[in-house]
């Protein structure tokens, strides 16, 4: 019947359940049980285990089948590192089998029927209502007649048991670029410049580095002091203000080095202020190559930039065109943005796909400055504003930046199988109303 010994790890917790005062009754025997077949393989059989532990041959091979079913299980859980998981699991495989207990009040259709009404809209049930709630999701199941009567804890408890939260949702930016393709090739360019940032740093300086805009920002005074918290006692803050204008963050994130490395904090946003910007932050290395990563905005790919990098790239500026009369490359923003990236350039722009800002990781650095540094936040003037965000990203670069490992490479990810062995208890134990909903699904909705 032993096929394999164990691992050590197991055979000594087996050891300790033996010796545990702690240990219920029948658990210490069937620990014996095993412990002994797994030490002593050659000594013990089925009919002197049953003998040394007073129990039937019967029943020792039982629970010997029993943990050898579960081996493969215990070694996987071993082989992760985490002790408290295989030792609860050992003692799992040490219980009794799972009993039916009382039968249910509800049909598996029944449950997966009022699953199926917390993944609708309630406007589809003719309710004035953006959300469900357990009680409206209970009295649309009686009037549909899906069950004659259900509480309202009862759906709660259906509905944590498939962790699904109606009241919850989650923020999605969808992109407006209808060619598929180009999106993907689009996407796929951006992640590229990510995921070849370090070697191509590494081995030929090209600076990888992400810029945008983070506009609107205000300059709002709070009419009375923010009071902070105390024991028992939550913070208060005010919630009427003043006005005193607002700003507008440009800020350069590098890619290898996790800083920003250059901003600007200026009350305008124009094609003279974005060429500006992008003219001081190549002066910090005017020989090196640099591949710019940025959205689609038009200031993006404006003639003033334009004529820049054609002045920085060696390039005369009267084989340009003219943007007024549409001819040559500043004739339209299209041919412009071909230009600026142009791969053969020594300062390179990629366009991530139309409203798809989650792909440039300055972005999260804004998010980060909007909570840490803003929100909640009082300022008597722009000048304290521009104070503070000055402040607030020199403390970023020193204390908590670092680069951002990024792991999208532009393609759909797609869910590897992640199954691990089962011990021959978990796979006794009832459905869950999860596979139920899996296997009813589509039956529900034909």
């Amino acid at each position: 019947m032993i096929t394999r010994p164990p691992t050590p790890a197991i055979t000594s917790y087996l050891f300790k359940l033996i010796r545990s005062p702690k240990t219920s009754p029948d658990m210490r025997l069937r620990a014996e049980i095993c412990w002994h077949a797994y030490r002593f393989p050659k000594l013990f059989s089925p009919r002197t285990l049953g003998e040394l532990t007073e129990v039937s041959e019967k029943t020792a091979r039982k629970h010997l089948r029993r943990f050898e079913e579960s081996i493969d299980a215990l070694e996987a859980c071993a082989a992760e590192g985490n002790r408290s998981k295989l030792e609860r699991l050992i003692e799992d495989c040490l219980q009794d089998a799972p009993r039916t207990g009382r039968r249910p009040d509800f049909s598996p259709l029944q449950i997966v029927s009022i699953i199926s009404i917390a993944c609708e809209k309630p406007e589809t049930s003719g309710r004035p209502i953006n959300k469900w709630t357990s009680r409206e999701i209970a009295d649309e199941a009686v009037k549909r007649e899906i069950v004659p009567a259900i509480s309202a804890s009862h759906v709660a408890r259906i509905l944590r048991s498939v962790n699904l939260k109606p009241h919850k949702t989650k923020g999605w930016c969808f992109t407006t670029e209808k060619d598929k393709e180009a999106f993907a090739r689009q996407a796929q360019q951006v992640c590229d410049v990510y995921l070849q940032a370090p070697r191509n740093y590494e081995q030929a300086g090209v600076h990888a580095v992400c810029v945008d805009e983070m506009t609107g920002l205000q300059a709002n005074e709070k009419r009375a002091e923010t009071l902070p918290p105390q024991p028992d006692q939550a913070g208060k803050e005010e919630t009427q203000y003043t006005r005193h204008g607002t700003v507008c963050l440009t800020a350069a994130w590098h890619v290898v080095l996790g800083q920003v490395i250059y901003y600007t904090l200026q009350r305008t946003r124009n094609n003279d202020d974005f060429a500006d910007f992008i003219e001081q932050m190549l002066d910090s290395d005017p020989d090196g190559k640099w591949v710019i990563v940025l959205d689609n905005l038009n200031t993006h790919c404006s003639e003033t930039l334009v004529r820049l990098i054609a002045r920085l790239e060696g390039i005369d500026e009267t084989t340009l065109g003219d943007k007024k009369k549409r001819k040559g490359i500043l004739g339209s923003m299209k041919r412009r943005k071909d230009f600026l990236s142009d791969p053969t350039h020594r300062i390179r722009f990629v366009f991530t796909p139309k409203h798809s800002s989650w792909l440039n990781q300055v972005e999260v650095i804004f998010g980060i400055i909007r909570r840490r540094s803003l929100t909640g936040a009082s300022f008597r003037s722009q000048q304290e504003l521009i104070e503070r965000l000055s402040a607030f990203i020199d403390y970023f670069n020193t204390t908590f930046a670092r680069p951002m490992n990024w792991t999208y490479t532009g393609r759909p990810t797609e869910n590897e199988s992640m199954e691990q062995p089962l011990t021959w208890r978990q796979r006794q134990r009832p459905k869950c109303w999860k596979d139920h909903w899996n296997e009813l699904e589509k039956a529900l909705a034909a």
